[in-house]
Protein backbone atom coordinates (compact mmCIF):
# COMPACT_ATOMS: atom_id res chain seq x y z
CA UNK A 1 0.00 0.00 0.00
CA UNK A 2 1.19 3.60 -0.83
CA UNK A 3 1.15 6.38 1.19
CA UNK A 4 0.34 9.68 -0.58
CA UNK A 5 1.65 13.09 1.46
CA UNK A 6 0.47 16.61 0.50
CA UNK A 7 4.53 17.93 1.55
CA UNK A 8 6.14 18.76 -1.22
CA UNK A 9 9.93 19.05 -1.35
CA UNK A 10 9.39 22.74 -1.29
CA UNK A 11 7.44 22.27 2.19
CA UNK A 12 10.41 20.64 3.93
CA UNK A 13 12.95 22.38 6.23
CA UNK A 14 15.62 23.78 4.87
CA UNK A 15 18.19 21.37 6.97
CA UNK A 16 16.08 18.23 5.88
CA UNK A 17 17.01 18.72 2.20
CA UNK A 18 20.74 17.83 2.85
CA UNK A 19 20.26 14.96 5.23
CA UNK A 20 21.13 11.16 3.92
CA UNK A 21 19.95 8.70 6.45
CA UNK A 22 20.14 11.38 9.30
CA UNK A 23 23.72 12.51 8.46
CA UNK A 24 24.39 16.21 7.54
CA UNK A 25 25.84 16.40 3.40
CA UNK A 26 26.99 19.26 4.00
CA UNK A 27 29.99 18.73 6.45
CA UNK A 28 31.17 15.81 4.37
CA UNK A 29 31.24 17.30 0.92
CA UNK A 30 33.26 20.50 2.62
CA UNK A 31 35.52 17.77 3.68
CA UNK A 32 35.91 16.00 0.75
CA UNK A 33 36.38 19.28 -1.39
CA UNK A 34 38.76 20.07 1.58
CA UNK A 35 41.03 17.08 0.29
CA UNK A 36 40.72 17.08 -3.19
CA UNK A 37 41.60 20.57 -2.97
CA UNK A 38 44.82 20.22 -0.90
CA UNK A 39 45.68 17.24 -2.99
CA UNK A 40 45.37 19.06 -6.10
CA UNK A 41 47.34 22.26 -4.80
CA UNK A 42 50.22 19.33 -3.85
CA UNK A 43 50.11 17.79 -6.62
CA UNK A 44 50.81 21.21 -8.91
CA UNK A 45 53.21 22.29 -5.83
CA UNK A 46 55.02 19.11 -6.66
CA UNK A 47 54.87 18.74 -10.51
CA UNK A 48 53.90 15.17 -10.24
CA UNK A 49 52.54 13.29 -13.26
CA UNK A 50 48.82 12.12 -12.74
CA UNK A 51 46.01 12.16 -14.43
CA UNK A 52 44.33 13.85 -11.17
CA UNK A 53 46.67 16.94 -10.80
CA UNK A 54 44.71 19.22 -13.67
CA UNK A 55 41.19 18.54 -12.50
CA UNK A 56 42.39 18.47 -8.42
CA UNK A 57 43.78 21.72 -9.14
CA UNK A 58 41.05 23.16 -10.85
CA UNK A 59 38.82 22.32 -7.87
CA UNK A 60 42.02 23.96 -5.44
CA UNK A 61 41.54 27.22 -7.79
CA UNK A 62 37.44 27.52 -7.39
CA UNK A 63 37.40 26.05 -4.04
CA UNK A 64 39.46 27.72 -2.03
CA UNK A 65 38.76 31.22 -2.91
CA UNK A 66 35.62 30.53 -2.82
CA UNK A 67 35.42 29.46 0.57
CA UNK A 68 37.02 31.99 2.03
CA UNK A 69 34.82 34.48 0.18
CA UNK A 70 31.90 31.94 1.37
CA UNK A 71 33.01 32.85 4.76
CA UNK A 72 33.35 36.44 4.86
CA UNK A 73 29.16 35.98 3.87
CA UNK A 74 28.30 34.08 5.97
CA UNK A 75 25.40 35.60 6.93
CA UNK A 76 23.74 35.33 4.07
CA UNK A 77 21.30 32.91 2.81
CA UNK A 78 22.84 29.31 1.70
CA UNK A 79 22.00 30.01 -2.06
CA UNK A 80 23.03 33.13 -2.09
CA UNK A 81 26.17 32.85 -0.81
CA UNK A 82 26.95 29.90 -2.96
CA UNK A 83 26.49 32.33 -6.19
CA UNK A 84 28.30 35.05 -4.56
CA UNK A 85 31.26 32.97 -3.83
CA UNK A 86 31.39 31.12 -6.87
CA UNK A 87 31.51 34.16 -8.86
CA UNK A 88 34.21 36.14 -6.31
CA UNK A 89 36.20 32.63 -6.73
CA UNK A 90 36.57 32.97 -10.92
CA UNK A 91 37.08 36.53 -10.63
CA UNK A 92 39.59 36.15 -8.21
CA UNK A 93 41.52 33.64 -10.31
CA UNK A 94 41.18 35.81 -13.84
CA UNK A 95 42.47 38.87 -11.97
CA UNK A 96 45.75 36.83 -10.59
CA UNK A 97 45.62 35.19 -13.74
CA UNK A 98 45.71 38.58 -15.66
CA UNK A 99 48.18 40.61 -13.48
CA UNK A 100 50.66 37.93 -13.53
CA UNK A 101 50.15 37.96 -17.58
CA UNK A 102 50.55 41.54 -17.60
CA UNK A 103 53.84 41.62 -15.16
CA UNK A 104 55.40 38.50 -17.12
CA UNK A 105 55.66 36.61 -14.38
CA UNK A 106 53.30 33.81 -15.19
CA UNK A 107 54.09 30.29 -13.59
CA UNK A 108 51.48 27.22 -12.40
CA UNK A 109 53.13 27.15 -8.73
CA UNK A 110 52.75 31.35 -8.88
CA UNK A 111 49.43 30.92 -9.71
CA UNK A 112 48.41 28.57 -6.78
CA UNK A 113 50.38 30.37 -4.45
CA UNK A 114 49.03 33.79 -5.50
CA UNK A 115 45.63 32.24 -5.08
CA UNK A 116 46.47 30.59 -1.72
CA UNK A 117 47.88 34.08 -0.42
CA UNK A 118 44.95 35.51 -1.46
CA UNK A 119 42.43 32.88 0.02
CA UNK A 120 44.59 32.79 3.39
CA UNK A 121 44.22 36.78 3.66
CA UNK A 122 40.68 36.70 3.66
CA UNK A 123 40.44 34.06 5.96
CA UNK A 124 42.23 36.18 8.16
CA UNK A 125 40.75 39.21 7.58
CA UNK A 126 37.23 37.44 8.81
CA UNK A 127 38.65 36.45 12.07
CA UNK A 128 39.80 40.23 12.42
CA UNK A 129 36.92 41.71 12.02
CA UNK A 130 35.08 42.96 14.87
CA UNK A 131 31.83 40.43 15.65
CA UNK A 132 28.98 42.14 15.66
CA UNK A 133 29.29 45.27 13.71
CA UNK A 134 28.17 48.49 14.49
CA UNK A 135 24.24 47.53 14.89
CA UNK A 136 25.53 45.92 18.27
CA UNK A 137 26.83 48.58 19.85
CA UNK A 138 23.68 50.01 19.78
CA UNK A 139 21.70 50.51 22.81
CA UNK A 140 18.03 49.74 22.44
CA UNK A 141 15.69 52.93 23.51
Amino acid sequence: MQTISDKTSADEPAGDRFRLRGRDLLPSTAGAALVVSAAGAYLAFTDASSPLRAPFTVVFMVVAPGAAVAWWLRTLEPLGRAVASTAAALATNLLVAQSMLALHLWSIRGGIAAVAGISALLFLLTLVRRPGGRTARRLAP
